[in-house]
């Protein structure tokens, strides 16, 4: 059988046309950056590289729309659909779950503000660098061993979970408890992006990663629902169906709690943040295995999205 190093045109040319659309909508709309460049031209070096990494590239897909939605967001800010919770999930969190300390209610963010430790600020930082890159590198050991439609099963929930996510900014945008912490209740357009209690391990380790990472924030007025707490819940269901090793899944578990706690202890989301982000998974979970799988126009296209994978499988045996 004729196994052809390059795609067709057929198959090259929507590609090509499709990507340098993308990138001048970007530097029209909102901007081009480095990372645009790159997420197009790994895209675009799988997709040419060979056959194998064709379909890798294609299977990918759920991943690269997650990153473009996250950042086309700009063009539309959630603040100019709703109005900005900044008061009422600060004094939500602190009727639920505030804490006595010398006579003051403190939310659970400004008792860890208060008291925090560097062991504590290294691992808070350790964890919630796991938040997108353990869900992914998941995902691609899903993809390398073989399991085509767990892979699949646990990329579009993954996607699926997002745009739940992003749905939620928009109907209800809410500030970040380090916003109230730092500027009070009333909202300021374009206020940067804020490492809050995550600088921490940036001192202690003399570098620049959270710094970064939130300087490139699309929008602060994102909190509600964490999503930071989402991924690791996907991830954790996935390798329970998985069946995969018992370490792997405790590995897991661990994360997620840390992830949970840390997204507090940094002042980075409320606890109502994080509750609401662990419902936005289970929710998305449920939607997918539970609604769309049933669904027979969606089955059948699950079914010839999974057959990629499996192609790719036998032309390297």
């Amino acid at each position: 059988m004729k196994n052809s190093l390059f795609p067709s045109v057929r198959e090259a040319v929507p590609v090509i046309v499709i990507t340098a659309f993308f990138l001048i909508l970007t530097a029209v709309c909102i901007g081009l950056r480095p990372e645009h460049f790159l997420m197009a031209g790994v895209f675009l070096v799988l997709f040419f590289a060979g056959q194998t990494t064709r379909k890798l590239a294609v299977a990918l897909l759920p991943f690269f729309i997650f990153g473009i939605s996250y950042d086309w967001m700009r063009v539309y800010p959630n603040y100019q659909v709703n109005p900005i919770d900044v008061k009422g999930l600060y004094e939500a969190e602190k009727s639920l779950f505030g804490l006595s300390v010398d006579g003051a209610v403190l939310i659970p963010c400004e008792y860890f503000a208060l008291n925090h430790c560097p062991v504590a600020d290294f691992f808070a930082g350790i964890f919630y660098l796991c938040w997108v890159p353990v869900p992914i590198a998941f995902g691609l050991w899903l993809y390398l061993k073989g399991d085509r439609k767990v892979y699949l099963r646990f990329a579009m929930v993954f996607l699926l979970v997002n745009l739940i996510g992003f749905a939620g900014y928009y109907i209800h945008p809410a500030a970040p408890p380090w916003y109230a912490m730092n500027y009070g209740f009333e909202p300021i357009l374009d206020t940067p992006g804020n490492v809050a209690g995550l600088g921490r391990f940036d001192e202690l380790l003399g570098c620049s990663i959270f710094n970064s990472i939130y300087g490139r924030n699309a929008n602060v007025f994102a909190a509600v629902p964490s999503l930071h707490a989402a991924y690791m819940v996907v991830a954790l269901a996935y390798a329970v169906m998985d069946r995969s090793k018992k370490w792997l899944i405790a590995l897991f578990a661990v994360i997620m709690v840390g992830i949970w706690w840390t997204a507090v202890y940094s002042g980075h989301h409320y606890l109502i943040d994080v509750m609401l982000g662990i419902s936005c998974a289970l929710l998305g979970i449920f939607v997918f295995e539970k609604g769309l799988m049933k669904w027979g126009a969606f089955g059948r296209f699950f079914e010839r999205y999974s057959q990629i994978g499996r192609a790719s499988c036998r032309e390297r045996v």
